[in-house]
């Protein structure tokens, strides 16, 4: 029988490791290009569209995205510029400033509080002042009060949002079978009153009933469940009027307004740089 013929050993491949090294040349090389594009950058206009972009994710107006005065960062904002942003806190401040005197002249602490939030100005009042027990009828008292909060605001152009709270007591009555109705009937009185006794303009105002579920203090005692059952009237910042249904549109209409005038001249806008005219 004829033996088997062996066949060879292969020799180790000992350039293996070009293929690696090749990789990392092409990643250095791709790192080095890109760090040699940033450093053209204008550092300085780099830094104040950053700037811009951080205060508007932290929810304040900016009209300053390459510098200049400008419209605010979000399209619809019913305040422009820093200028704008300045005189609607200026405006707010000053709201809560009489309404701390009203509250401390007619001994309503405790039933009547007024906060700055990040959202804009907070007047939260208490169930023992606005309703009775388990009912959404505005009481004479409670008439009284929000009809001088009403006049206060009323000069501000702002978004009214009427916020109705309950504490995570059951109700189940004919008219309302839950804390979602009681909650929602009270912010709607409320709007109601503000529009007809007050004369705030309707298409400001709107009404949101969010039952046992936003609580501001614990349920598990009497004390808490009091400050949880409460009506909030909220000033809405302008900067927020983009994400209000209706302004959208009307957000979509100017810009394109705005490319609509700029047809007559067609411009290549450079982020970084001044803009320049397109050349035919």
């Amino acid at each position: 029988m004829a033996r088997r013929k062996q066949e060879p050993e292969q020799a180790p491949n000992h350039e293996r490791w070009l293929i690696t090294y090749s990789d990392l040349i092409t990643l250095l090389m791709i790192f080095f290009v890109l760090m040699y594009t940033i450093s053209n950058i204008n550092a300085q206009k780099f830094a104040q569209l950053s700037n811009s972009m951080s205060q508007a994710f932290a929810g304040q107006a900016s009209g300053k995205l390459i510098g200049e005065a400008g419209p605010a960062f979000i399209p619809g904002a019913g305040i422009t510029g820093d200028n704008g942003a300045q005189a609607e806190l200026d405006n707010m401040k000053k709201a809560k400033e009489q309404l701390e005197k009203y509250i401390e002249e007619q001994g309503l602490k405790g039933k009547v509080t007024v906060d700055q939030e990040e959202r804009g100005l907070v007047i939260s009042l208490k169930e023992s002042l606005l309703f009775k027990l388990g009912s959404a009828d505005l009481t004479v008292e409670a008439q009284q009060v929000i009809l001088t909060v009403g006049k206060i605001l009323i000069s501000l152009p702002n978004q009214l949002r009427i916020e109705g709270h309950t504490d995570n007591l059951p109700i189940h009555t004919a008219q309302f079978p839950s804390n979602w109705e009681l909650s929602t009937a009270r912010a709607t009185n409320v709007v109601n009153f503000l529009t007809n006794r007050v004369g705030i303009k309707p298409t400001i105002l709107s009404a949101t009933g969010y039952g046992e579920f936003r609580p501001i203090a614990s349920n598990e005692s009497e004390k808490g469940r009091a400050q949880n059952r409460r009506v909030d009237i909220v000033v809405l910042k302008s900067i927020l009027d983009f994400s209000e249904p209706g302004q959208e549109s009307q957000a979509s209409q100017l810009t394109q307004n705005q490319a609509d005038s700029q047809d007559s001249e067609p411009k290549v806008v450079d982020p970084f740089g001044e803009n320049k005219s397109e050349e035919n």
